[in-house]
This record gives C-alpha cells, sequence and structure tokens, in this order.
C-alpha cells in the first residue's frame, strides 16, 4: 500500500488514494502523539500492524520512548522532536515535523485512541491472513520442490496459525460467513500429464481388479476428469459386487450410469481401458498427491478472495478460513494412509491475550512416489 508523504512529488496522479486504514492510523497516531498517555489504552497491535512504514515508525518510536509530563507536553515539542528522531533512524521516508503536527489535526477524539488501535489490528489480520493464503498458493505451483505434498502441508500448517490467531484476537461469531463468493481458479491448469496417468491407472486396476482393495483411499472426486471418475466408480461397484471385471464389462457398467452419454464413444472406452502399465497403488498415489495439491490451491485462492473483499470482518474471515481448510484435513488424513507415512500434525496457535496495555521496550517429512518425466516411461516399472 504505496503512500508518498514527500511534499517534492509532482505526479499525484500515479499515487492511489489511501485506504480507509491508513486515515485510521493517521487519527491513532495523532491521538498518541497529543497525548502519550492514551498508549496505555492501547492493546493488540505493534509497530508491524501499520501499512506504512512511516507509520510503523512512528508507533516504535512512541511505544520505546518514555511518556513527557502532561503539563510540559503542552508547553513545547521537545517530546516530538525525540519520537521525530528516533523514528527518523528506521529510515522512514516522508517523516517530518510538519507531519506529526498534521497527524495530531486530524485526529477527531484522541480519547477513541482504544477504537482506532482495533481497526488497525482488524486489517492488519486481513494482510496477515492474506499473505498466508498467497504463499500457500505459491508454494502448490513452485515446481522446484523436491517433496511438493510435505512443503504444501507445512504452508497449510503456517495458515491455519494464523487463521487461529485472529480467532483468538477476533472469536468468531455464530452463522457469521464471509459475503465473498468462491473465485474460479485464476489459470486453468494443464491436465494432459494428469489424464495419461488417470488412464493408465484405470486400465491397470482393469487388468488387476484383485488390487483395487488395496487403494481404497483414493475417490472418485481424485480425478480430474468426470469421465475418469465415473469409469472409476464403475470398476470399483463391480469389485464390490465381485463381478467380473474386464473392458466390456466395465463399458457396460459405465452404460448403465449414463456416462456414454456425454459423446464418449464406446471403442475409446474400451481402448482406453486395455493399456495397463504399473501398478494400481502407484498411479492411485499420483492421482492422490494431484488431488490434494488442488484442494490446497483452491483454499488458498478462496481465502485470498475473502481477504480482497474490505467488507469481511476478521469474524468472518475466520469463518470462511477454516470452511476453505477443511476439506484439506480429509484427503490429507487419506494420504497418509496411502503412503503408510504419519505427516506431522501442526502446532496450535497459543491464544492471544488482549487485557493490559503495550508493553514498551527498546526499538522432515515422508517421501512421495518418483514424478515421471513422462507417464508412459514408468510403463512396467513397479514404484
Amino acid at each position: 500500500m504505496p503512500h508518498n508523504l514527500d511534499p517534492d512529488e509532482d505526479d499525484l496522479s500515479t499515487i492511489p488514494a489511501p485506504q480507509p486504514v491508513f486515515h485510521v492510523e493517521q487519527a491513532l497516531l495523532g491521538a498518541l502523539l497529543l497525548d502519550p498517555r492514551h498508549l496505555g489504552d492501547v492493546s493488540g497491535i505493534s509497530a508491524d500492524s501499520f501499512s506504512t512504514a512511516a507509520h510503523a515508525a512512528l508507533f516504535a518510536a512512541i511505544n520505546a520512548l518514555p511518556p513527557p509530563d502532561p503539563a510540559e507536553h503542552t508547553k513545547n515539542t521537545t517530546w516530538l522532536n525525540q519520537v521525530l528522531a528516533v523514528a527518523g533512524r528506521e529510515q522512514a521516508r516522508g517523516l517530518t515535523a510538519s507531519y506529526l503536527h498534521t497527524l495530531i489535526q486530524v485526529c477527531p477524539w484522541p480519547r477513541h485512541a482504544p477504537a482506532y488501535a482495533r481497526m488497525v489490528e482488524a486489517e492488519h489480520a486481513r494482510r496477515r491472513l492474506r499473505a498466508a493464503a498467497e504463499h500457500l498458493v505459491q508454494r502448490v505451483h513452485d515446481a522446484s520442490l523436491p517433496h511438493p505434498v510435505q512443503a504444501v502441508l507445512a504452508e497449510v500448517d503456517a495458515l491455519a496459525v494464523v487463521v487461529d490467531d485472529i480467532a483468538a484476537r477476533f472469536p468468531p461469531r455464530a452463522g457469521v460467513l464471509p459475503r465473498t463468493p468462491a473465485s474460479p481458479p485464476a489459470v486453468v491448469p494443464d491436465h494432459t500429464e494428469a489424464d495419461e496417468e488417470e488412464q493408465l491407472l484405470l486400465a491397470t486396476a482393469t487388468a488387476h481388479p484383485a488390487d483395487v482393495d488395496s487403494v481404497r483411499w483414493l475417490l472418485p472426486e481424485d480425478f480430474t476428469q468426470p469421465l475418469h471418475a465415473g469409469l472409476w466408480q464403475c470398476l470399483t461397484t463391480l469389485v464390490r459386487r465381485h463381478e467380473p471385471v474386464d473392458p466390456v464389462t466395465v463399458l457396460w457398467e459405465a452404460q448403465q450410469r449414463g456416462l456414454l452419454h456425454t459423446g464418449s464413444e464406446p471403442g475409446d472406452v474400451i481402448r482406453l481401458l486395455a493399456e495397463p502399465a504399473g501398478s494400481v497403488e502407484h498411479w492411485g498415489q499420483r492421482a492422490l498427491t494431484r488431488s490434494l495439491l488442488a484442494t490446497a490451491d483452491h483454499a488458498g485462492r478462496r481465502i485470498e478472495a475473502y481477504t480482497d473483499d474490505p467488507t469481511n470482518t476478521p469474524f468472518q474471515l475466520v469463518t470462511g478460513a477454516r470452511r476453505s481448510l477443511a476439506g484439506i484435513g480429509a484427503i490429507r488424513t487419506r494420504w497418509q494412509h496411502a503412503t503408510r507415512h504419519p505427516l506431522p500434525q501442526r502446532p496450535r496457535a497459543t491464544p492471544t491475550t488482549r487485557a493490559g496495555p503495550l508493553i514498551r521496550s527498546t526499538p522432515a517429512a515422508s517421501q512421495p512416489p518418483p514424478r515421471p518425466t513422462a507417464a508412459r516411461a514408468a510403463a512396467g516399472r513397479t514404484p
């Protein structure tokens, strides 16, 4: 959120209008500069809670310096000069004596400092949540990770800790849901590799139906293609009924379920199911891993969308974020069963206590299945 306080700046047309929180921060700092005793009424925020470097430096300086004598403070600017000197050490751009006086002038009511601080805290919570969601989405799409699932789940845990901390500061209210609808993915993923691997999974399971029981953790929603999800349901149904399984019986079951009404040709389905390679468990783990990453990506983008809507309160952000993360927990458990390796459980956030003023101070996880360079390059190998 760039804010330029340089009076010599000419091109003001390129500067975006300040957001409401900028004016809230000005009012809070003005209240503390005018009457530093109000710092004892402010809790729940730190210098990091402010949206600009200048405001953060000012708050840190106010919190670090001993308060002036109230009578003397009304007669001179000695303490204000000290605040400016301490804040200036942080190389905060635009801080001048005149700006400090501007902050004092724009503050409506210094006694409202606790309310202003609560607003600053709420906006900081929004920024923290958005940053954590962005990190999760970035991690999902980081192709350089040697162990993508573990790295993504670590980001999920970090995001959940942020949500828990915000919930401790702003306890959710029952039934208060965020108003922003879930946004679609910004980029349509390339399912070429997934399509090939899912075909290999279906063909191998058709050739070795006895192995289907070993991948009970795989669900139809883990597939990227609706036809593949439907064919998996056909396979698992035939296996559960102890009926014969081969490309023809699966095709017939698919017809009974209406899967061929979507434009799929019977001959194409037969050919799809007739080229097994590798093992059912390997391709199943590949599909489940892809599903877990997609679920994490969707959750991160939904939370980003919630934070982009300024009408959502911290209560609503907590509720929406927890609902978005709930789906990851279920698929995380299934992935753990599939790989037979326990994953570390995320730490719970320590509840934040908001009672009392600020204290012044001086300034390994399991390895996933190997990712083949091409799906068919793994044909015939047991992972």
